[in-house]
């Protein structure tokens, strides 16, 4: 897919941080929540399909599993759903690669001194085991904001994660911008007053990021110059 250019109001914006999702945007997890689910939802004779998961990419795990219990007509329960789920996710996360171009770009702009945070809708159980093998790298973070955290009262997509990482950063939303592979993510980062750039999965049409700033197809695409950001 083609690169859609970010818009002219980013050619005059002075970013001071960096905020990101995690899932999907800096670790490669969203195959390995897909295959879970799928695995988990087959048991009661069931499947579901990219649409399908488009409506639950990125929101809050129990928001999620009531959805997908409710939809398939899964007969347990969300909690128990979540039980069987999370009982694969916590062997197979410790082997989430790094997205292309993400550890490049964060090391980039810790090197000069652009404060950064993640803000994710991932439990704080599992975002340890996701950044087991990854220490080094998220170091380079100032913060990492979970939705489970006592200022987040709403998951994505409430903006509330994404302002409890800007007051975090002690910076204005307006000068915060994210990085999204979520429709819900893109929803909630607008509503928190943040320019956003949206970095699909290879399935999802760029379309449903049509609110974005600039939608690319890796972070490896990605030109910080246009942001007021240290050039590569």
């Amino acid at each position: 897919m083609p690169i859609r250019n970010a818009n002219e109001t980013t050619s005059n914006r002075k970013v001071r941080c960096v905020i990101y999702d995690l899932d999907g945007l800096l670790l490669d997890t969203e195959h390995i929540y897909t295959d879970a689910m799928r695995e988990v939802v087959r048991r009661y004779g069931k499947d579901f399909d990219a649409k399908f998961k488009l409506q639950i990419i990125g929101r809050p795990a129990i928001e999620s599993a009531r959805y997908t219990v409710s939809t398939l007509g899964l007969p347990v329960s969300a909690d128990e759903y979540l039980r069987q789920r999370n009982e694969l996710l916590v062997k197979r996360f410790p082997m989430a690669a790094s997205k292309p171009g993400a550890r490049e770009l964060v090391a980039h702009l810790h090197g000069h001194g652009v404060k950064q945070a993640v803000a994710t809708s991932s439990p704080r159980e599992l975002l340890e085991i996701k950044i087991r093998h990854h220490r080094d790298w998220f170091r380079q973070f100032e913060h990492i904001v979970s939705v489970e955290d006592g200022d987040v009262e709403r998951g994505k997509p409430a903006p509330d994660v994404f302002l409890a990482a800007a007051h975090k950063l002690g910076a204005d939303p307006s000068e915060c911008m994210v990085f999204e592979d979520s429709p819900v993510g893109v929803t909630a980062a607008i509503a928190a007053g943040m320019p956003v750039v949206a970095v699909p999965e290879a399935e999802m049409k760029h379309g449903n990021f049509a609110a974005a700033n600039q939608v690319l197809d890796s972070l490896v695409q990605f030109e910080p110059e246009p942001w007021g950001l240290p050039a590569f």
